[in-house]
């Protein structure tokens, strides 16, 4: 692979980053209310899969090379949301001195904060319950997909972040309204359409608060309309539709993503597909059969237990079990299901796929372990 750069051109910022976030990572814990033993597990397990896609981008290439090339080059970059701000974003660290291992390591941490918010999330489902739970939750936290994705140079890391302290911020949106507006602002400037899905979600969950008086939902409501007459064109300039005129447009546009990246071992036509079917395989496919490559068996691993968790939260749903742990449950179901049925109608490619996925995934895995095996457990740490 020919690169224009030398990816390990200065030391300097290294060691002192590793340090620092170490340290940095010690105080975040306590924040989320993670201990630190954990923390510290979860800190090294993620940068372990860090320099595992460093070196897979330094041989195979891939969208980090892209945009750190980009970045050093001379290229006048007008800011705008997406690849635009992963760009500059990075180039402010290149002027600086920084090298391609600093920025992966500087993504690795967002990606981190996300799985320690992830964690903090899963923690507070499993209480007091049992140890095959418990462990249950251990295995979908530390899934190989999490982790490998969220750790490179580019928009994974950060939306994953976003999502995870979305997550955090929904059990409890009366002290963290603060930081879920945070990660919605984080997302928007990565994603600009999932971030838009993230407000309209809070606002929605809002609106349909039985705690929340006429007067509030009508605000909301008012601000939800403004905001969207805001959003939407910025959403529609970023996906390319700046200039649809009406639905056929945005029919060519569906048919252009679901045809536009088929090639490849690991993508399958979803454009014949029905909606159910799409959203089935954007969640659960590859599977081991259909694995072509290493990265492919793991991946189908991990879905298998993703279709592992999906059956057991499904059969809690009909046992109607309760959820063991607060949380507004409208925006987060609202967020899984508007997520799933846009990206799973444009997406053909099951490698972006197993990206693109964990940024609703963890709302899913949360929802289930709150209810999975809660039949005589009421909230945290009550028993009937």
């Amino acid at each position: 692979m020919y690169f224009n750069f030398d990816p390990v051109s200065n030391f300097l910022w290294t060691p002192i980053l590793i340090a620092f976030f170490i340290i940095i990572s010690l105080k975040i814990c306590e924040y989320f209310k993670v201990n630190f033993k954990k923390s510290c597990f979860l800190f090294f397990w993620h940068t372990f899969f860090c320099f595992i896609y460093l070196y897979y981008s330094l041989t195979q290439g891939g969208d980090s090379i892209v945009y750190y090339q980009r970045a050093i080059s001379d290229e006048l970059i007008e800011f705008n949301f997406g690849t635009s701000f992963v760009v500059i974003f990075t180039r402010f660290f290149t002027n600086l001195g920084f090298s391609y291992v600093d920025l992966f390591l500087i993504n690795n941490f967002f990606g981190y904060i996300g799985l320690l918010a992830f964690s903090s999330a899963i923690q507070s489902a499993t209480y007091n319950k049992s140890r095959s739970i418990k462990l249950f939750g251990v295995i979908l936290l530390l899934l190989p997909s999490v982790s490998f994705w969220t750790t490179a140079l580019g928009k994974d890391a950060i939306s994953f972040m976003a999502i995870g302290l979305a997550l955090w911020a929904a059990l409890d949106f009366k002290k963290r309204k603060i930081l879920l507006l945070f990660s919605i602002f984080c997302m928007f400037l990565v994603r600009p359409h999932m971030g838009a899905i993230l407000a309209i979600s809070f606002i929605f969950a809002l609106i349909f608060d039985k705690k929340t008086t006429i007067y509030i939902k009508i605000f909301l409501g008012l601000i939800c309309t403004l905001c969207t007459a805001l959003i939407i064109p910025i959403m529609l300039n970023y996906i390319g539709l700046g200039e649809a005129e009406g639905l056929s447009d945005v029919d060519q546009y569906v048919d252009k993503r679901q045809n536009s990246n088929l090639g490849g071992g690991s993508s399958v036509d979803i454009s014949s597909m029905s909606l159910p079917m799409q959203m089935v395989t954007y969640l659960f496919r590859p599977l081991p059969f259909e694995a072509h490559s290493v990265f492919a068996l793991l991946a189908s691993l991990d879905n298998l237990i993703l279709i592992c968790i999906f059956i057991m939260g499904s059969l809690a749903i009909l046992k109607k079990n309760k959820p063991t742990v607060e949380s507004n449950r409208i925006f987060l179901w609202i967020y899984f299901y508007f997520s799933l049925i846009v990206l799973a109608s444009t997406t053909a490619n099951l490698g972006i796929a197993m990206r693109q996925k964990w940024m609703f995934i963890p709302f899913i895995v949360f929802l289930f372990l709150s209810i999975i095996g809660s039949k005589n457990i009421n909230l945290i740490g009550n028993k009937k």
